[in-house]
């Protein structure tokens, strides 16, 4: 392919989810006769009752942001559980890893698997100890990371699983959502995802009283936001000094989204699935068409749900890697090198700050860190953009 500048072929890391319909919503919505209440309130707890109906959970918590959603899940899991040890992949998100630190859990890390950028489940198993209390999953861009092998071993191991599925909304296992797999799963409605709720994030689980304590947690911890009757009298009658409308169950932040966000979800929610439809369809055209000598094609497709295109180097060659990384900068096409979270969480300074580490023991995400990048694939891109990406890979 001949290189084209910016003008004529730039391809952007993503696209914008909010169209004009979402913004007639929220006009209509503050047109009102009467002024609406704009902080979290009824649309919230109507696009939460939405969510859970496209997901298939029944308890669903609308928080201001993914990272809120995780950081919320892991102080609800030390509230309820008490100490011990979150295991995560080191190929995922900064919050993930926050979430657990901040919340007063231990991280644990296990490496990943080249197919699915899951665990690698063998290492996995050597992972878990006594004190492991959550098995923390991230769905790589729109790739599922569940197997019934994982699945029994937290069965048998009676471990929480938590699903980040921050970068999968619509991803399937064996014709399932994930993120209605585990004891809980956290998503993020940021710009460049699936939809846009402009920031915005959802906790999603089946265990009432889970949710009940998430409810609190989001408000500061205020008890008064359960609405379980009996938990809240059992609370009280512990603390009879207190206020009972300033009870605070445990340290928290305030997590809660606005009516406006929830406005845009209600309006996003009915185009989901179509626009999925069209990143599948991408994603298969693009796969089937890199080329396979020199990139890696063999990842697992099932269920797939893809709002990046994936690109891994089939040899760790460093000049190939420069090489392509210089072609793609000419041609004005976007990226981001290591996949999801700029790669090896690891090596990041804040984590080589307070912890120490065995890099031996993690080849695969340090192979997925050098020689990896993830490039956006969104429903209005057009094949023909396709095809110059796929001319460019191919060509170097």
């Amino acid at each position: 392919m001949e290189k084209n500048n910016m003008k004529n072929f730039y391809l952007p890391l993503m696209d914008n989810n909010i169209d004009k319909k979402d913004i007639k919503a929220l006009v209509d919505f503050l047109s009102q006769k009467e002024i609406p209440r704009l902080t979290n309130g009824p649309k919230v707890a109507e696009f939460e009752k939405a969510w859970g109906k496209w997901l298939g959970t029944k308890y669903n918590l609308m928080v201001n942001s993914g990272a809120s959603a995780n950081e919320l899940t892991m102080l609800a899991l030390k509230y309820l559980y008490g100490d011990g040890e979150v295991i995560i992949p080191p190929l995922t998100w900064i919050s993930d890893v926050a979430s657990v630190i901040f919340s007063g859990l231990k991280p644990v890390f296990c490496d990943i698997n080249l197919k699915n950028f899951s665990f690698d489940l063998e290492k996995l198993k050597e992972t878990i100890t006594p004190n492991t209390k959550a098995i923390f999953i991230t769905h790589v861009l729109g790739i599922n990371g569940l197997t019934d092998e994982l699945l029994e071993l937290c069965k048998e191991n009676d471990i929480l699983l938590i699903e980040d599925v921050c970068e999968s909304h619509g991803t399937t296992f064996k014709g399932k959502k994930v993120g209605s797999y585990g004891h809980s799963s956290n998503f993020s409605f940021y710009f460049a995802h699936h939809m846009s709720t402009i920031e915005g994030g959802m906790v999603c689980t089946n265990d009432e009283k889970f949710y009940q304590v998430c409810r609190a947690l989001r408000s500061h911890g205020m008890m008064r936001e359960m609405t379980d009757e009996l938990m809240k009298k059992e609370i009280i009658d512990d603390n009879p000094d207190l206020n009972k409308d300033f009870i605070f169950i445990h340290p928290a932040h305030n997590f809660r989204s606005t009516e406006l966000n929830a406005v845009l979800g209600l309006s996003q929610i009915k185009k989901l699935d179509s626009k999925n439809v069209n990143r599948k369809i991408n994603f298969e055209y693009f796969m089937d068409r890199i080329d396979s000598t020199k990139y890696m094609t063999d990842i697992e497709m099932d269920g797939q749900c893809n709002y990046a295109f994936i690109v891994v180097l089939k040899d760790g060659n460093m000049d190939l890697r420069n090489k392509v990384e210089y072609e793609l900068s000419e041609n004005g096409i976007e990226f981001r090198r290591g996949l999801s979270g700029g790669g090896n969480q690891l090596r990041q300074p804040y984590f080589k700050k307070n912890y120490n580490i065995d890099y031996d023991n993690f080849p695969n995400i340090d192979y997925v860190h050098d020689f990896s990048w993830y490039i956006g694939n969104y429903p209005s891109l057009e094949k023909k953009k396709i095809d110059g990406l796929l001319g460019v890979l191919n060509n170097i």
